[in-house]
């Protein structure tokens, strides 16, 4: 619930509510505004009501936040997220934040090549897998440690930040003192192991939609990763199953606004995955612009045709830099820079 005081209230006022809401077992929050100090409760809700917090002098009103998610609820933070990786990029803010690279790190020249066609486009976030899950077992499965040693010094080589994939509970500690955002993907979203590890450290990361997730599925597991103190998370809307078979998945751009409206939390697309058509990936993002994304996460390989994992929807190089032309304008007439 959300607790407002009345204009004034001490800081000693404060913390005795709040002492009182942790007495109970329930989880205490403290956010002061510019002209009064709101609180907030979470925590069993007939305990919460057992408190009879609206009797207390200070306190002016008592709202219970009637979303199952309540951390990542625009009914407790009614402001927008912004999330940093690497102190190079910001999500969430007026920025439409391209993150872009191979599905998979191959070799050094391979990623070295293509992520410096993403730098020049001025790309400053670098993606690629190290250890990647793969529906058949006889598929390329990453180059697990050496892949996360080159993605982290191409990154520092040219000045971007880096995100790759941890597949694993085992795998997170290692992973993050290698790149800058860990990204949790759809078949691990709700690895609810996985998420509360993550959520006791304070890297960004980039949480994908299941494939057969509904968007308060999402969120619920964004709630996991931040209960545990973790508040740098970043949404990633990247299709879902349907009976649709002329693409690989269904790319669900509706959960943008609906995400938008009912979380502060800020939200990408991923439209190679959300299609897995070559094709479609420009005219998707420029869809995921236009509805309120806060950027997207895009396939580049530097020979897609050669590519040991997803070449079918990865963009070469020169699609990638018309993508970047053409996507301008229309971040430009939502109110956003590239």
């Amino acid at each position: 619930m959300i607790i407002v005081l009345k204009p004034g209230t001490s800081k000693e006022a404060a913390d005795e509510i709040l002492e009182r809401i942790s007495e109970k077992g329930c989880r205490p929050l403290y956010m002061p505004g510019t002209e009064r100090v709101v609180l907030g409760a979470i925590g069993d809700e007939r305990v919460l009501k057992a408190l009879h917090l609206e009797s207390y002098p200070q306190v002016e009103s008592v709202t219970p936040i009637l979303s199952p998610y309540k951390l990542v609820s625009r009914e407790l933070h009614p402001h927008d997220t912004l999330v940093s990786i690497g102190g190079k990029v910001l999500v969430g803010g007026q920025r439409f934040v391209i993150i872009a690279g191979p599905c998979a790190v191959e070799s050094r020249e391979q990623l070295t090549r293509t992520a410096e066609v993403a730098r020049k486009e001025g790309v400053l976030c670098l993606r690629g897998g190290a250890f990647k899950p793969r529906s058949s077992p006889y598929a390329f499965q990453g180059l697990g440690v050496q892949g996360l040693e080159i993605l982290s010094e191409v990154g520092q080589a040219l000045g971007m930040a880096t995100v790759t994939e941890v597949v694993d509970v085992a795998d997170v500690e290692v992973v993050s003192r290698y790149v800058d955002a860990l990204q949790v993907g759809a078949r691990n979203m709700q690895n609810f192991r996985m998420l509360l590890e993550i959520g006791r450290g304070q890297k960004p990361v980039i949480l994908k939609r299941g494939m057969a997730a509904s968007v308060q599925d999402l969120l619920l597991a964004a709630e996991y990763i931040v209960s545990e103190g973790n508040p740098n998370v970043i949404l990633c809307e990247r299709g879902i199953k349907t009976f649709e078979t002329v693409t690989r998945n269904t790319l669900d751009l509706s959960a943008v606004p609906y995400i938008k409206q009912h979380s502060h939390l800020p939200i990408l697309v991923d439209p190679s995955h959300g299609t897995g058509v070559r094709e479609l990936i420009s005219p998707m993002t420029r869809a995921a612009a236009a509805c309120g994304a806060d950027g997207v996460m895009v396939e580049v390989h530097i020979d897609p045709v050669a590519a040991l994992s997803d070449g079918q929807q990865s963009l070469f190089p020169e699609q990638f830099c018309s993508l970047m032309k053409d996507l301008r304008p229309i971040v430009e007439a939502v109110g956003k820079t590239l």
